[in-house]
């Protein structure tokens, strides 16, 4: 990752979100309704999207990801930062038309790619300093941050809406029951921390769940530990997570041993085991 911003970013025209026609007015002149198969619900509200942009931080000189535009709501206020570029990864064709006017408003700034964001990789279609913003299909959350925390170290951070209770997930702590595989690995290698939620009648239509804005940058020193091991591990302990690990490990092989190795009690059960441990964890199994 670069970490260095450029001393001035390029100059270019102030962009003004009120300048373009109104959502409402784009969806119903392209006749743009949400899919629910693609998970789409769309953030209407300008003052919410301008809250999601500015909350990302100082986007001075950096390239900005934004996965699924839509109607181009956050894509506005993500231009009316100052930010260097913007490029939006759309899967349905049908907004890369009604997207046109604000491509024209934002003076060489925005590019759309067409694609499934499961399959395309924000390192290669964007130069760093990278972020990505998104307000993510909930159907296709979890995967995508996935892939992204393998390679966290590329981006200066990530921007992202989930529905509550995977934000939920994301930030818990041990003990606590939220606390589980992908608060381990999200904590193992990021920075994760909420910064507010949005109501459900902040969309269109609205969800049956309440959506949460998280913040997330890589961690600067990550415990040592494999990806796949840790994945290995997680997986086994939190499947049977009611269980103590000497009997949830079974299947990795000597739990017992696997554990002494690891500095972890036999009796202990996975949701009290923190990233630390469950590293070490990976690392013992690793060596075997």
């Amino acid at each position: 990752m670069t970490d260095a911003t450029p001393d001035s970013a390029p100059m270019h025209t102030a962009f003004d979100p009120q300048a373009l026609p109104p959502l409402r007015e784009v969806i119903a002149r392209f006749g743009l309704d949400a899919r629910k198969a693609l998970g789409q619900n769309f953030l209407l509200d300008l003052n919410l999207t301008g809250r999601i942009a500015r909350s990302a931080g100082d986007m001075t000189g950096v390239t900005v990801v934004e996965i699924g535009p839509g109607p181009g709501g956050l894509t506005r206020a993500l231009l009316a930062t100052k930010a260097k570029q913007v490029i939006a990864i759309e899967r349905d064709h049908r907004f890369i038309e009604a997207l046109q006017d604000v491509i024209q408003a934002a003076d060489g700034r925005l590019s759309i790619v067409e694609g499934d964001a499961l399959e395309v990789d924000p390192i290669q279609i964007a130069p760093a300093p990278r972020v990505i913003v998104a307000n993510l299909p909930y159907n296709v959350a979890t995967p995508l941050l996935i892939g992204w925390l393998g390679r966290i170290e590329e981006f200066v951070s990530l921007t992202l809406m989930f529905q509550k209770e995977v934000a939920d997930r994301l930030v818990a702590k041990p003990g606590s029951k939220a606390y589980g595989r992908l608060s381990v690995i999200t904590q193992w290698r990021s920075d994760a921390r909420v910064l507010f939620n949005l109501p459900a009648k902040a969309f269109t239509p609205p969800p049956k769940v309440e959506s949460t804005i998280v913040h997330l940058t890589p961690r600067a020193n990550p415990e040592p530990a494999e990806w796949k091991a840790l994945e290995q591990v997680t997986a086994a302990a939190f499947g049977q997570r009611r269980k103590m690990l000497r009997q949830s490990l079974k299947s990795l092989g000597n739990a017992e041993a696997l554990l002494a190795a690891a500095g972890i009690e036999p009796t202990a059960r996975a949701e009290e085991v923190d990233v630390a441990g469950f590293a070490a964890l990976a690392r013992a199994f690793k060596a075997r």
